[in-house]
């Protein structure tokens, strides 16, 4: 599907080119099909972590179809103009935001859970492969077929997938425990990417780098036609070597982080694709052109396996849909600003200047973010197969009950102090991305050896699900707290819920 995506923008791109001699008219037909991701990004997460994954992507399957067919006709009888193609294009934006999470977020229930971790790696390659390859088959395909044949080509990739989906029946989506509903799950996965470090870092960079990268495939189409006056083949030529450089890139990941970090990998990414944008600025050759978009494409497509693997790797299952859904809308964001400035920038001056400035743009960023290192993630799931232990209380809370307060009340004799102290602290993250919106440690004044962890949840149905959100890690964590509990002595817990009905 994602052949399908890439394909489709990438033509109309160059449609574009044939209806208009504006540069910024063409980059803006990136930024239309980026913007939806921008606008609709943090509803399609919530709903692929809440809802059933295989019927939103049978209904982007179908929607996108019907898209593309509308786009060929209009083309075929001659009634495509500027507004109504890029209006067209934001619909498959649209459907493809709402398809990326979804898709993404299926990987842990196609395979067996020891192959996760191959499964996602394999994923981000083959996704970041097909986004830089398509635009490589989409200029093969106006340069074959021609515009109008080039569209109409791409509906078989959604039919595809459509038939596919067809015979596959995907388990619940969530944790176990009470139904999120889709304002609260929204508020779920922008806590849980404010208190984690990596996913910050990984967003970031994705920022970064999508901001800069978005000028060569917005310019790319103006850079065939003005700078170096080729048609659909010359433009078809410089796409399809970005696009092998992209799909090498991606390949080659796996094989690079049994050698490399994540985070090393990513900054010779990042350079690898100034290099490549300026040496085709630089260029009036349009061979020696040809190879700079092989090595822009490489960068391009390492950089996003990269990001990609990172995510699926750090986010666990119960919030994986929605830390893909930011993920891509940090990069469609960045790509449509960028198109946008770069686009106008080319207007202004020219498209050489316009890429030169933004591979040095790239460098500069890359130095001044230096600190805010990549990693691999460990959080590849819930506990499969294990649900938290019943509740054995005399009165059933409803869902909408609460604020909740918890309390955990600890014996830690003083030479465990120093390391009681230093896997609470670690502690604390965890639970405010999982759900905890106030958190304290006390310790009491006359009673050396007690600590109290006191946590407040919004609502009964909130901390159930919390409950749930178990991950190997943060399990190993706890346990580590607990052989610290003075011998003999157990953990104390509290539930304490505020009296009377408040909403969360």
């Amino acid at each position: 599907m994602a052949f399908g995506y890439t394909t489709l923008t990438t033509i109309s791109a160059w449609l574009m080119v044939t209806l208009t001699p504006s540069p910024l008219m063409v980059s803006l037909v990136q930024t239309a099909s980026t913007l939806p991701s921008l606008l609709l990004g943090l509803v399609a997460g919530a709903l692929a972590d809440i809802v059933d994954r295989r019927k939103i992507l049978l209904a982007t399957q179908i929607f996108l179809l019907m898209v593309t067919i509308v786009l060929g006709g209009s083309t075929l009888t001659g009634m495509i103009g500027t507004t109504s193609l890029l209006g067209l294009v934001f619909l498959v934006g649209a459907g493809f935001t709402f398809y990326l999470p979804a898709q993404h977020a299926s990987i842990n229930e196609l395979v067996p859970h020891v192959e996760i971790s191959a499964a996602m790696a394999l994923a981000s390659t083959a996704f970041s492969s097909a986004r830089a390859a398509g635009p490589a088959l989409a200029a093969a395909m106006v340069a074959w077929l021609g515009s109008t044949g080039a569209l109409l080509a791409t509906a078989p990739f959604f039919l595809c997938m459509i038939i596919a989906l067809r015979g596959w029946h995907s388990p619940p989506s969530g944790a176990p425990g009470v139904p999120e509903r889709l304002l609260s799950s929204i508020r779920g996965g922008l806590r849980y990417t404010r208190n984690s470090p990596s996913m910050r870092a990984l967003l970031v960079r994705n920022l970064t780098f999508s901001f800069c990268a978005s000028s060569l495939l917005a310019l790319l189409p103006v850079v065939a036609r003005d700078q170096f006056g080729v048609g659909a083949v010359g433009f078809g030529l410089l796409f399809s070597s970005f696009g092998t450089g992209a799909v090498a890139g991606a390949l080659l990941l796996s094989h690079l982080l049994k050698k490399q970090s994540l985070n090393t990998i990513a900054n010779a990414s990042a350079i690898l694709s100034a290099i490549g944008i300026l040496w085709i600025a630089a260029t009036p050759i349009f061979t020696v052109a040809v190879l700079g978009a092989l090595v822009a494409g490489a960068g391009w497509g390492s950089m996003f396996a990269c990001l990609s693997a990172g995510t699926l790797s750090t986010a666990p299952a119960w919030v994986r849909a929605r830390a893909v859904s930011f993920g891509l809308v940090t990069m469609q964001t960045a790509l449509a600003i960028g198109s946008l400035v770069w686009g106008l920038l080319a207007s202004t001056a020219n498209a050489r200047t316009s890429l030169a400035v933004s591979a040095v743009l790239m460098i500069l960023l890359l130095a001044i973010s230096h600190r805010t290192r990549l990693a691999l993630g460990a959080e590849l799931s819930i506990k499969v197969g294990l649900a938290p232990p019943e509740l054995v209380i005399p009165i059933q809370p409803a869902p909408d009950d609460g604020p909740v307060v918890i309390q955990l009340e600890y014996l830690i004799d003083p030479e465990n102090h120093k390391r009681f102290l230093e896997l609470l602290d670690q502690i604390e993250p965890i639970r405010r991305r999982n759900g905890v919106s106030d958190w304290r440690l006390f310790r009491d004044v006359e009673q050396c050896e007690r600590f109290v962890e006191r946590f407040l949840v919004a609502s009964w149905g909130e901390y159930i699900r919390l409950r749930a959100r178990v991950t190997p890690g943060e399990d190993k964590l706890r346990e580590c707290v607990a052989q610290l509990q003075r011998t003999g002595e157990l953990v104390r817990v509290s539930r304490l819920i505020a009296t009377g009905r408040q909403n969360a």
